[in-house]
């Protein structure tokens, strides 16, 4: 049985306010093709398939579009989607029945059953429990479909869990679950979207919901009954401490940090119960990341100058440029300089990156409009303000699993409206 793991597609991003549905789409095209000629059996995408919790109406025309085109052209593929944390759990479940007639199960929350008194509660494993057919339509393997785990789902109940209890509790009963439903010879196959202790962050890019580690997870969650472990979240391809434990990364680089990532996905083949082998497929480029300097001003702009690009090219495809420039002190015709080098060069310029002589510091100028600050930043200035001295961990902690409970509450609201 052949999968197909991704992650973190989303779609909907921006580049430093520049919007990249071409990109998205190119990827898509891509990825529609490679099912089909790898005859695959399942798709999984492990979470972050929008860029916000409320996505454009064109970003989801994007993800429900490819749903659909997959189908027809694979009836039998099987798409099993989890929500990260950049999505709307709500919002991701709220046109499963419709998506189920397409193969594609979507889920995007986990949910307890209790007693009926509140003095116990098991997770509702079941619908977390996808069936996987191989080409002869007989099961060959179990999704363990895990969406980002919030504290306000996985904290509290009668077992008074924290965060790292509850999310164990959600671990062990999914997993007892499936053990207890697979039959001889059927693979068992976790999906998950979190942060696994060990594994490598891209700082300039990732939006940690937990900061300070506490949303890092020991892989000792997944023991060996699990044939393969597809997770989403960190951008960095990478395997996790064993090869069936893997991050497919992002398909397409979310920042110039990202620039020399091996973008791909990653096809596992299972034989049986066992894992037989993974390959990482390369996911081509289609709007190439250019970065010029550091270096003085005179050498930036002669290189600039000799840049070649193709004018005919549609704009949507023009390369985005970075530029880094060793000043040896702030000039104020720096950008005007820039654009004249570039005056008829099909490139789109969205950051200029001042270093100075003796310092380690940086100035950035995006040529885009700036983002608003992230709202842990801004907490920690107006602490800072307040106090005297930036918050400790435990203070930045509290702030971040309570902005994480409100980000939830309020997506739940916008998909229930």
């Amino acid at each position: 049985m052949k999968l197909l793991h991704t992650a973190d597609w989303h779609l909907g991003q921006t580049f430093h306010g520049q919007e990249r549905h071409a990109e998205h789409q190119a990827f898509l095209d891509w990825l529609l093709e490679t099912l089909a000629q790898r005859h695959s059996d399942a798709l999984l995408i492990a979470g972050d398939i929008f860029d916000v919790v409320n996505p454009s109406l064109r970003a989801q025309q994007q993800l429900y579009d490819f749903i659909v085109s997959a189908h027809q052209r694979l009836p039998r593929l099987e798409i099993v989607m989890i929500a990260g944390n950049h999505d709307s759990g709500a919002r991701i479940e709220l046109p499963g029945p419709l998506l189920e007639r397409l193969r594609t199960h979507a889920l995007g929350r986990v949910t307890w059953l209790d007693d009926g008194q509140g003095e116990t509660r098991r997770l509702a494993a079941e619908r977390l429990l996808i069936p996987l057919e191989a080409a002869d339509g007989q099961v060959a393997a179990w999704c363990l479909a895990l969406p980002f785990l919030r504290p306000a789902e996985v904290t509290g109940g009668a077992h008074g869990d924290d965060y790292v209890s509850g999310v164990e509790r959600v671990h062990r009963e999914l997993i007892a679950c499936a053990e207890a439903r697979r039959r001889p010879g059927q693979a068992l196959v976790a999906m998950s979207h979190a942060h696994i202790q060990g594994a490598s962050v891209s700082a300039d890019s990732e939006r940690p919901i937990v900061i300070g580690g506490e949303e890092s997870l020991p892989s000792t969650l997944f023991p060996a009954s699990l044939a393969y472990v597809a997770l989403g979240h960190l951008h960095r391809p990478q395997q996790v401490g064993e090869a069936r434990i893997r991050y497919s990364g992002s398909p397409l680089p979310m920042d110039f940090s990202e620039i020399d990532y091996p973008h791909q996905v990653v096809e596992v083949t299972l034989n049986g119960e066992a894992l037989a082998g993974c390959e990482a497929i390369r996911v081509p480029r289609a709007v190439a990341l250019l970065r010029v300097g550091p270096a003085p001003l005179d050498a930036v702009l002669a290189k600039l100058e000799a840049l070649d690009s193709d004018p005919e090219a549609p704009r949507e495809r023009w390369p985005w440029l970075e530029v880094r420039v060793e000043l040896d002190a702030p000039r104020v015709d720096l950008r005007t300089c820039i654009e004249q080098a570039l005056t008829d060069k099909a490139v789109r310029l969205i950051r200029i990156q001042s270093l100075y002589a003796g310092s380690r510091d940086a100035s950035a100028l995006d040529a885009a409009p700036q983002q608003a600050p992230e709202p842990a930043a801004l907490f920690a200035h107006a602490w800072e303000q307040q106090f005297g001295a930036p918050p400790d961990d435990d203070v930045v902690g509290d702030f971040a699993s309570l902005l994480t409970e409100l980000v939830h509450a309020d997506s739940a609201e916008d998909a229930d409206a």
